[in-house]
């Protein structure tokens, strides 16, 4: 396998010696090169040596002197990768030809017969280029892997007494290194808590990156998380840092923690205990600096089944547990809510002057909100959508899987939660997947309300 950071040499002419002239000029200056007599190899070439430059002659076929030949292979290069640069070879009298080349991508063109110097020069610049292109490519990848949390409107929205206990924990919690378990039902904020903690941490000049654990398979958990090196199987096409690394000096945010398999808990667990990961295909061990924050929709009790969860994965990640209380024990944050997200959508769609009316928000307050602030939000949104003459109704909240607004008394009665279940199970004929998206619940939870109220797939 290549070094990566080694800069790979393509060279494709139909003339050996031409081939031998450029392999042995280029391997004084370049360790990895390549040559090709036939420019259809570039189709199992490409992928497997992967180069920075293709040094591409301008005519294969005997006879054929128009160029259209390295055209078409010079198209063909740029589709790949169109941050392989592309050096035409021309004869004599085809200069023409090659300025046409670079119009349509290629990076620069020699002549034969070549100056030793100038191709090698030629060739290192068009390299170094092909490098910093993937390195700038990278470093974007980076950037969107890392999000900006400065650049998120805070929900931390709420005046209740549990509400604010939180946001004291919260707070002390931040100012020190400590993992952080963060638990309650889906929907309520768990990732905006960790947010939080990130930012008012010494960390919050550093990334915060947030990975779904639940959604890692067994088979990807250690190269999205621990990264890869290139060729360490088919598809790593490049070196990719891992979330671990990509989190130095920052936080990383496991999302779903107790839906993490028993084996990949124990890779997991030799990572936190030594501050080190190993890129797969790799040799050397990476010391990682990283605050630890995780969250699950059930409590550390519940995961606590030896069977299920590690308990000394358990025990290093739950240094401090902060529980999330949901929607329907804070209910006179639910006004505040619904004004913050009344503001929000209003600049997003340009209805900046909805109003709720105290009834409205009354029965609002009333209802359960199973998919807590998740559902809030969502609700709002189709409300300031819906709205007309600058009014927001409770029809306007209680659309699609919820159906026609109910009846006040419905609102105080779990009734409705079991209601809108019913409902949702019915329009999307038991597909618990878009059944769970649709009343904003997690798998977990809306299981356990079908439990609860009795509902199967036969009453869909």
């Amino acid at each position: 396998m290549p070094d990566s950071n080694a800069q790979r040499i393509l060279v494709v002419d139909d003339d050996q010696d031409v081939l031998l002239s450029a392999q042995v000029i280029l391997k004084s200056a370049f360790p990895a090169v390549r040559c090709l007599s036939n420019p259809s190899q570039l189709k199992d070439e490409l992928p497997d040596f992967y180069p920075d430059v293709v040094l591409l002659d301008m005519n294969f076929t005997r006879g054929m002197v128009g160029g259209d030949e390295g055209l078409y292979w010079l198209d063909f290069i740029k589709q790949f990768d169109p941050r392989i640069q592309v050096v035409m070879c021309t004869a004599y009298g085809e200069v023409d030809l090659a300025v046409q080349a670079i119009k349509l991508g290629a990076a620069d063109f020699v002549q034969k017969p070549w100056l030793n110097e100038k191709l090698v020069a030629t060739v290192k610049a068009c390299a170094r280029l092909a490098q910093s292109e993937r390195e700038l490519d990278r470093l974007r990848t980076t950037r969107q892997e890392l999000g900006s949390v400065s650049n998120k409107t805070s929900e931390l929205v709420g005046e209740s007494e549990n509400f604010r206990a939180i946001l004291e924990l919260v707070k002390r919690v931040a100012g020190t290194d400590a993992n952080v378990l963060i638990t309650g039902e889906n929907g309520t904020g768990k990732e905006l808590i960790a947010q939080e903690i990130h930012r008012c941490s010494s960390r919050a000049h550093g990334p915060l990156v947030s990975v779904d654990a639940g959604a890692l398979s067994p088979s990807l958990f250690e190269s999205e998380m621990f990264g890869h090196v290139k060729g360490a199987f088919t598809d790593a096409k490049s070196d990719k840092p891992g979330k671990f690394e990509l989190a130095a000096d920052g936080t990383l945010f496991l999302d779903e923690i107790g839906n993490l398999d028993l084996d990949i808990q124990a890779k997991l667990l030799r990572a936190l205990e030594s501050r080190t990961v190993t890129r797969v295909g790799g040799t050397r061990p990476m010391h990682v600096d990283i605050r630890l924050i995780c969250a699950t929709n059930v409590s550390s009790r519940q995961i606590a089944d030896p069977s299920h969860f590690r308990q000394d994965l358990l025990y290093r990640i739950n240094t401090v547990e902060v529980t999330l209380p949901p929607l329907r024990e804070r209910q006179e944050d639910i006004p505040l809510l619904i004004r913050h997200f009344q503001a929000v959508y209003g600049r997003k769609y340009d209805k900046p002057y909805t109003q709720v009316s105290r009834e409205t928000l009354k029965q609002l307050m009333a209802y359960r909100w199973p998919g807590n602030i998740r559902e809030l939000k969502h609700a709002t949104e189709r409300a300031v959508i819906l709205a007309q003459n600058g009014e927001l109704k409770l029809s306007d909240f209680m659309t699609g899987t919820h159906g026609s607004p109910p009846e006040s008394d419905d609102l105080n009665l779990e009734s409705l939660e079991q209601k809108t279940i019913l409902r949702a199970m019915q329009q999307f004929r038991g597909n618990l997947t878009q059944v769970a998206k649709a009343v904003g619940l997690g798998r977990t939870t809306l299981y356990r309300k079908l439990e609860k109220y009795g509902i199967n797939n036969n009453q869909a």
